[in-house]
């Protein structure tokens, strides 16, 4: 069964007195263990797919499956434990939280979780934070950081409660390209050696070529 199953997803947003079709019908399989990059000009749709695929939001018609689970089908509590336990998350503005330390940063999805008592906690996160190379930065702040560092404690973060599945909107957007290819490989290195799951959006044809699979969107469909 795939980690993700995406059928004949339409996703509508008011605008006005008309709707905006951001997804047209959308059908995509992401198998585990893939490393799969959704490409596309800005406003094609990728970060509304991601966006459905992350039980961020609904779709207006059509079905959402992570994880073997209907999205559609599910309470908020649910979408929230969904995301919680099998998804992670890595964002193009890092999204880290500025008064955390990156440990604090790393750990914060496990106290979310309540799960794991401090030092599991604590080896959890030295662990990662080691993996991805910043250890050496685990009581700084983020603005004391470089920009291919916070991506790391973003990625770290993403990681940190065993998720199947990495989403990555756009990760290296922000990143010259030195460093842009830095995360990508670091990214590649996690999948091949852990077996998570990626699914990654890019308009960057450097970064798309990393990929295992490449999906283009164009104006909400994907092409051929």
């Amino acid at each position: 069964m795939p980690i993700v199953s995406v059928r004949q997803v339409v996703k509508e947003y008011p605008l006005g007195k008309t709707a905006v079709r951001a997804l047209d019908g959308v059908t995509l399989d992401v198998e585990a263990g893939e490393f799969v990059c959704v490409a596309g000009p800005s406003g094609s749709g990728k970060t509304t797919l991601l966006n459905m695929i992350g039980c961020v939001d609904l779709p207006t018609a059509g079905t959402v499956s992570v994880d073997g689970r209907a999205t559609a089908a599910l309470s908020e509590r649910q979408l929230t434990d969904l995301r919680l336990a099998t998804i992670g998350f890595i964002f193009q503005s890092f999204n880290l939280i500025s008064v955390l330390t990156v440990f604090q940063n790393v750990e914060l999805p496990l106290l979310l979780q309540r799960k794991a008592d401090p030092a599991e906690r604590r080896r959890k996160v030295l662990g990662l934070i080691e993996h991805v190379g910043i250890a050496d930065h685990a009581g700084k702040r983020p603005n004391e950081l470089s920009g291919g560092q916070r991506q790391r404690v973003a990625v770290a973060r993403a990681l940190v409660s065993g998720p199947k599945l990495v989403l990555a909107d756009e990760p290296t957007a922000n990143l010259d390209s030195v460093t842009g290819q830095a995360v990508i490989e670091l990214m590649k290195r996690l999948n091949r050696e852990d077996g998570v799951t990626f699914i990654f959006s890019t308009h960057d044809a450097r970064v798309q070529g990393s990929a295992s699979r490449l999906v283009t969107m164009v104006d909400g469909r994907l092409s051929a």
